[in-house]
């Protein structure tokens, strides 16, 4: 069976036990502070665990995208080294919400395994929660009872705690587990030791297959377990796992869904998989990552550097570096597999086809941007060897600089060491590693209080905000958070005309009060489906009535904003054609930003033609047509895109302007109709991405105030070149003799430095090998580089090292002919960027020729003579 059918084998099978059939949720999660990636199946329910949101049926099945690099779920460097460990994986997974429980799942799940799939039933052992007296949890003998009546008691194990016990996080909802494990191993091996006793060992080949678990309490901040009102299930088995099982495999690697991918990996690098067992973790590691990094990208999330962008650009590093260190790719490869994968996997992930264009330039500027990272610390590396030479260990600080300030990985340091018979202090590394985590941990401590309910509802929290900015409301129920060492309190209203921040808009402002006080609400967000209002106190009296009152300035200039996007993007189509799609938006009261997919800078010409329709549909005065509770399939036929990496329900809200012009998905506030925005003015375009663009543009008041700026600036420049005609022509003669000006005092300086240059020439001493120029020059550092140069171009045997103050700051140029380059071997970038350590400053340049600046002038004497130093021990 492969890993298609195996798939689809699953979720016929619990459609057939009237379960409702989902997509999958994006890898990137959207709404959830908690949480950047999924990382489980249940992640998409947990607002129905929590009971913010009432389940759109009783029972649920899926195949989810799930990743685990990050946080406690973090797999990253066990992946490629063992069999079963993957960042991205899949996890099959079936739910009942207050309806069926144990006697149900284990049941159906030993149907399937044994029945459907056919695994030897022999092969199998379960784990039920074997109690925990200090929770005052008694054992589940429940479950044991219904596992018994078709599993032998033999085969039945009693597990702890940690084991059998699952928790969504330190409070929430959480319960007993059912496990289920299938040895693998050959029969001489199971004759000499039974499965029993290697359950939970972490033995390669007698796994954990599915894990059943059964919700039925809550723990509160407190750390106190409470029952809940209704008992629930929840179910994940690793495809990845369960295909390997099924295919007579000994290794997740082996299976059909990772061969096609290491076949084509073998063939570029031009190895064999299973010949050298470094080279083949390589290829697993790269197998694994690919599927991560592009199915992360697909979903909208472009590497960068921080957040979930981080995380995706460290997955994708890890790759380039097992193939450039173990596979020899010294050239992007990564993105070249990715058809191979997206043939595979595509059917039931259609985001796969439909971004890999995308998916494949950002891998490609990705891998290309950190090979040339690796180069850099390479160079880097040699240089401090060089100048540590009677030293037998790396300095555990610098090998966490090259990690951390240029993102060298410590792994390739210890292997560069390890050429050259040294070692790395990684206690040190250790040390300075756990410091910045233990920095970046406080940063983002969050401590949360329980909830204090002051009213139950069924329902959650009514919006009316997109007819009204006034309510009058209740609250539900409130809690205290600390983060950052700073307290605030999140409150949930009945009834709120606050916008939760989503969608690129930003969170309503304003005010709660009632006749006795007011509190200021900071901002509005959602979590896990709730609509939670922050502010920086509590009412006195929150079980009084209160009126909700948003800013309406603000809400009315991020309504203009918002519409605006609307209509850009609309019109970047008609500009630039239908392959632009939204990638991503930031909306607020100030201005609006836009990313999109588009492959070349945009001209002038095409930004004014985008800023010209815009314009014309805000002339026109377009109304605004609102559909609400449409079927999402309806909506996309009436042209509405849905965007990947966003999470829709059955049914959408459309908002339209001119439904021959824009239709989209959107769940934010707009105008009523187009002439409130007034106008619309595009300020900046760039590339955020290979693919992705980003334009920013303002609106109404903001834009005019904006134009006033510009116009301010002409109106100067045309009183400062005394212009009363055409003012270009004025400020381009100008230009012309400021250039011819430059072009004599340049070549009066080139003369300078040249009669410099042969003055120091004459003073070179001889080191050895070369020759060596050393000078202190007190002038500006295009002079010191202007005679740096000019003595490199002068004599083919002589280095120079010209440093000096300049008003406070300190300049250091390094020149070497192209003889000292090529024989040598050496680099001024490399050797400069260490010591302008010594002048608290940085540099950088090409082999022959490097500059540095810093602001401690004293140092510039211990730079040149480390440099000097280094040069003569060559």
């Amino acid at each position: 069976m492969n890993s298609v059918e195996i798939r689809k084998t699953f979720l016929e099978f619990f459609r057939s036990k009237q379960h409702l059939i989902v997509p999958s949720a994006p890898i990137v999660v959207k709404d959830d502070p908690t949480l950047m990636f999924t990382n489980a199946g249940m992640n998409q329910f947990k607002e129905y665990f929590l009971g913010n949101v009432h389940p759109k049926a009783p029972r649920i099945a899926d195949t989810q995208k799930c990743l685990r690099v990050s946080g406690k779920h973090n797999d990253l460097e066990e992946v490629g080294y063992d069999t079963y460990h993957h960042t991205m994986f899949e996890m099959l997974g079936n739910w009942s919400f207050g309806d069926y429980f144990k006697k149900e799942a284990i049941e159906w799940a030993w149907e399937l395994l044994t029945e459907v799939y056919g695994i030897d039933k022999d092969r199998l052992y379960v784990t039920v929660f074997g109690g925990d007296p200090a929770e005052l949890l008694d054992r589940d003998d429940e479950s044991f009872a219904y596992w018994n009546k078709i599993v032998p008691a033999e085969r039945i194990i009693y597990g702890s705690k940690k084991d059998n016990f699952w928790e969504m996080g330190d409070t929430g909802p959480c319960g007993p587990c059912s496990e289920i494990h299938v040895d693998i191993r050959d029969q001489h091996e199971r004759d000499s030791l039974p499965g029993r006793e290697l359950v939970n060992t972490g033995h390669p080949l007698v796994i954990e297959i599915w894990n059943l678990v059964f919700i039925e309490f809550n723990r509160t901040a407190s750390g106190k377990l409470e029952k809940l009102p209704a008992s629930h299930v929840d179910t994940g088995m690793g495809f990845e796992r369960l295909s390997m099982v099924l295919q007579g495999k000994k290794s997740n690697y082996d299976t059909d869904i990772f061969q096609d991918i290491i076949a084509e990996i073998a063939r570029l690098s031009g190895k064999h998989y299973g010949e050298n067992e470094l080279a083949d973790v390589a290829m697993r590691v790269i197998a694994d990552h690919l599927r991560a990094v592009a199915f992360t990208i697909a979903d909208g999330q472009l590497p960068s550097n921080t957040g979930a962008g981080y995380v995706i650009r460290r997955i994708l590093r890890r790759a380039v570096r097992y193939g450039y260190t173990y596979l020899g790719f010294e050239e992007p490869f990564v993105f070249k597999l990715l058809p191979v994968l997206s043939a595979k996997m595509s059917s039931t992930f259609e985001e796969l086809e439909k971004q890999k264009e995308l998916v494949s330039k950002v891998i490609h500027e990705e891998e290309a941007a950190f090979l040339r990272t690796l180069s850099h610390g390479i160079r880097r590396f040699e240089h401090y060897v060089g100048s540590h030479e009677n030293e037998k260990e790396i300095s555990g600080a610098f090998a966490f600089e090259l990690f951390d300030t240029y993102g060298f990985p410590v792994d390739l340091t210890n292997l560069l060491a390890r050429e050259k018979g040294l070692t790395v202090n990684m206690e040190e590394f250790a040390n300075k590693l756990n410091e910045q985590k233990e920095r970046s941990r406080k940063a983002a401590e969050v401590a949360a209080g329980d909830w204090v309910v002051l009213s139950e509802s069924e329902q959650p929290t009514v919006f009316t905000g997109y007819r009204q900015l006034e309510d009058t409301v209740r609250i539900l129920r409130y809690r205290e958070v600390t983060a950052k060492k700073k307290k605030h309190y999140e409150i949930v209203l009945d009834r709120t005309p606050f916008y939760a921040e989503s969608g690129g808009q930003v969170g309503d402002t304003g005010l709660l009060s009632n006749h006795d006080e007011r509190i200021a609400i900071s901002n509005t967000v959602k979590e896990n489906n709730l609509i939670v209002h922050i502010a920086e106190q509590l009412p006195q009296w929150p079980e009084r009535q209160f009126t909700a009152t948003v800013d309406a300035a603000k809400r009315l200039a991020t309504a203009n904003n918002h519409s605006a996007t609307h209509l850009m993007h609309a019109a970047l189509r008609k500009v630039l054609g239908t392959h632009v799609e939204q990638k991503g938006s930031l909306v607020d009261h100030e201005r609006l930003r836009f990313d999109f997919s588009h492959f070349g800078k945009m001209t002038h010409e095409e930004i004014r033609e985008v800023e010209r329709l815009v314009n014309e549909k805000i002339r026109e005065n377009v109304a605004q047509e609102e559909l609400s509770e449409v079927p999402l399939e309806e909506a996309k036929a009436m042209g509405a895109m849905a965007l990947f990496g966003e999470k829709y329900g059955d049914h959408v809200r459309v908002i339209m302007f001119d439904r021959h012009y824009s239709v989209e998905l959107c769940g934010g506030t707009h105008v009523p109709a187009t002439g409130q925005i007034g106008l619309f003015k595009i300020v900046s375009e760039g590339a955020i991405a290979a693919g992705v663009r980003r334009v920013e543009a303002f609106t109404g008041k903001a834009a005019e105030e904006w134009v006033d700026r510009q116009l301010d600036q002409l109106l100067a420049i045309k009183e400062i070149v005394r212009g009363t005609g055409d003012i270009v022509r004025s400020v381009q003669h100008l230009a012309d003799q400021h250039s011819e000006s430059q072009k004599k005092v340049e070549a009066l300086l080139s003369e300078k430095a040249a009669r410099m240059a042969d003055q120091l020439l004459a003073k070179a001493s001889y080191i050895g090998k070369f020759s060596l120029v050393e000078a202190r020059i007190n002038d500006d550092s295009e002079m010191l580089k202007n005679i740096a140069g000019q003595i490199r171009a002068k004599n083919d045997d002589t280095a120079a090292i010209i440093y000096g103050s300049f008003e406070g700051k300190a300049n250091l140029v390094l020149a070497f002919p192209d003889k000292l380059v090529n024989g040598f071997g050496i680099d001024a970038s490399g050797i400069i960027r260490q010591a302008a350590k010594h002048i608290q400053g940085g540099g950088g340049g090409q082999k022959f020729l490097a500059t540095a600046g810093g602001k401690n002038p004293d140092g510039l004497d211990a730079a040149a003579a480390e440099i000097a130093l280094y040069l003569k021990s060559i």
